[in-house]
């Protein structure tokens, strides 16, 4: 029995862990930026964290009940595929800043000159936005299922007598990781949230998402470049 609560308080602590990742972030961060209500924000969180869990969950039954490990081409592939999504996420979010046509526009004042956020999207009485959530976190949950260090928790899985024990590592593994994203995207959202009520800083939210698309693409290229070229996934593809 001691040895079940210290291999899920393991799995728990890794979930929390595995939370933050700084790909995991970077996505979420990137979906988060385009909400202005802190529910929305723990909403982004909690089904990042859904669709994470449901995609371990089958990885780890494939591992308990078939007894089949991943392999690290395998492994290395769903990386890459991250560093894409990451690229199609900050794309995603600059193409709808500049569908809206927000762009930096200098002001003067007298002698003094200010740079100021503009939208032109042609909408004359309604000047909020509301960006709807959609399935995207749970997609990119479900990808980040597929990589990084949740091969470590499949690691763990191998190690495991009982598929009961190896169940319940998975269930605990997931709950720790969806309570740390969910609290992720709350501190994350507070930002957005604070400067989108301020009529001195109703700008500032959309920099933010200027901001995080950007550092989603760079961080998504330089992920691929990582995988593919450096660990060398792409040319162990060429036979």
């Amino acid at each position: 029995m001691d040895q079940l609560w210290a291999l899920l308080s393991l799995g728990f602590l890794l979930g929390l862990r595995h939370a933050l990742d700084a790909d995991h972030v970077v996505a979420v961060s990137t979906i988060v930026a385009q909400t202005r209500q802190l529910t929305k924000a723990a909403l982004v969180g909690l089904l990042w964290g859904i669709g994470h869990t449901l995609t371990l969950s089958i990885m780890g039954c494939v591992v308990l009940f078939a007894k089949l490990q991943i392999p690290d081409p395998l492994a290395q592939g769903a990386e890459f595929m991250v560093g894409l999504m990451l690229i199609l996420l900050g794309t995603s979010t600059l193409w709808g800043l500049h569908r809206r046509r927000i762009h930096l526009h200098p002001h003067s004042h007298g002698s003094k000159e200010h740079i100021h956020f503009h939208s032109h999207s042609g909408a004359r009485e309604h000047a909020h936005e509301h960006p709807k959530l959609g399935w995207k976190p749970l997609i990119v949950g479900m990808i980040h299922g597929m990589a990084g260090s949740a091969a470590l928790m499949l690691l763990v899985l191998g190690t495991v007598r009982s598929e009961l024990a190896g169940l319940l590592y998975i269930f605990v593994f997931g709950v720790g990781s969806m309570g740390s994203m969910l609290i992720v995207s709350l501190i994350l959202g507070l930002p957005v949230v604070w400067t989108a009520r301020s009529p001195m800083l109703q700008r500032v939210p959309q920099a933010i998402t200027l901001v995080t698309g950007a550092v989603s693409i760079a961080f998504g290229v330089w992920l691929m470049i990582e995988i593919g070229f450096v660990e060398g996934w792409l040319r162990n593809l060429v036979p």
